[in-house]
């Protein structure tokens, strides 16, 4: 089961806005809310679900509002998290910024989406370019000849329009890998692991078939190769576009992309990731109010640096925050990861230009001092 109301709050508890989706819940248990839930701030018990008899609030806020939705079945609660959020998403692709103000200057648009994007408490139609093309932004002007809704809601691509049409076909890939590390005083990496991703930016007229290669190790062992440097993937996430059962049966990435930017895949990779950055610091302190830190960074940079402090006079034992780094290496990927093709199948027979770039960058990477 999922949601049975919608609610959107300002701060102070009032109703925005909201929508009834089945009717089982009454409307005003909405306003049992906001006092428990300043009730469990008060006792720190804070919690993102709240319930008031056998009834359930399940909340995130966001800006100067409160996204709620209420039930009083036993619900898939990281179904209806993950709706929440994607009302986020929607309220902020039509109004730039989602914040009171905004609902309230666009009352009917926000009531017509929350329409579309779920039915009967479940999720219906959740991409915003989709929506945009029959919900405008000016919703007490529609024209009758747009309440035809469109085949992209109905047919089995329901993320991709028809009859769209470029002049140039193109395809841009980014491999986007993110390293988290965890190294010791000593040197040693206590964890680590890449997160990656693999986004695309589509050009393409009509309705192609996209087939991407990857060097993925499983692949090379299911048609007997096992030549080149091959990557294991674990925790794959895909865009709904990519159909499962190819990619189950033979490990193939076929897909109908959607049109412009989107994100294909997500993958974690398991591996011990040698440190790419290495940091050396010393912390000298002086009497009084002086301390010295001095940042070694391999071979090329030196940087030192001496803060004037009131005083650092202090027997208590002081903290040691590690050393956060951030960096974005270019043409790169740390894990070897490879895009080995990509073909573009399209009935009307164009060439498209599929280009690729890899990119790896610093997620939680983070080395202890010594001092």
């Amino acid at each position: 089961m999922s949601a049975s109301a919608i609610f959107v709050l300002d701060l102070k508890g009032k109703v925005l806005i909201c929508r009834n989706y089945k009717g089982d819940v009454d409307m005003a248990e909405i306003d049992h809310f906001m006092p428990l839930l300043m009730q469990h701030e008060e006792e720190g018990l804070l919690c993102p679900v709240i319930s008031h008899g056998n009834n359930h609030f399940m909340w995130i806020k966001h800006s100067n509002l409160y996204l709620v939705a209420t039930t009083n079945k036993n619900s898939n609660a990281s179904l209806v998290y993950s709706f929440l959020y994607k009302l986020v998403e929607v309220f902020t692709e039509y109004f730039k910024e989602l914040e009171e103000e905004s609902i309230q200057d666009n009352f009917v648009v926000v009531y017509e989406l929350l329409d579309e994007l779920m039915d009967f408490g479940f999720p219906q139609t959740t991409d915003s370019k989709i929506l945009q093309e029959y919900i405008t932004q000016e919703g007490t002007k529609l024209e009758v000849a747009k309440t035809k809704v469109p085949t992209t809601v109905t047919n089995a691509v329901s993320w991709r329009s028809e009859g769209i049409k470029y002049k140039k076909n193109e395809v841009f890939i980014d491999v986007i890998e993110s390293i988290n590390v965890l190294v010791n005083a000593n040197g040693s990496v206590m964890s680590s692991d890449i997160v990656g991703s693999i986004k695309l930016k589509t050009m393409l007229s009509g309705m192609p078939e996209l087939r991407l290669g990857l060097n993925d190790r499983v692949l090379f062992a299911l048609t007997g190769r096992d030549k080149g440097k091959t990557v294991v993937m674990e925790d794959v996430k895909f865009h709904q576009c990519v159909r499962l059962s190819r990619f189950e049966s033979d490990r193939t990435i076929s897909f109908i992309p959607p049109d412009g930017e989107s994100e294909l895949m997500s993958y974690r990779i398991n591996t011990h990731v040698k440190p790419l950055i290495w940091i050396e610091s010393i912390i000298e302190k002086f009497s009084h109010s002086r301390v010295e830190i001095m940042v070694k960074g391999g071979k090329e940079f030196l940087m030192r640096a001496h803060f004037g402090l009131p005083s650092v006079e202090n027997d208590e034992a002081e903290g040691k925050p590690p050393i956060t780094v951030k960096f974005e290496i270019p043409y790169f990927t740390v894990s070897g990861i490879q895009v080995r093709y990509m073909k573009i199948i399209e009935k009307s027979g164009y060439q498209a230009l599929p280009w690729v770039r890899y990119i790896t960058q610093s997620g939680d990477y983070q080395l202890r001092t010594n001092v």
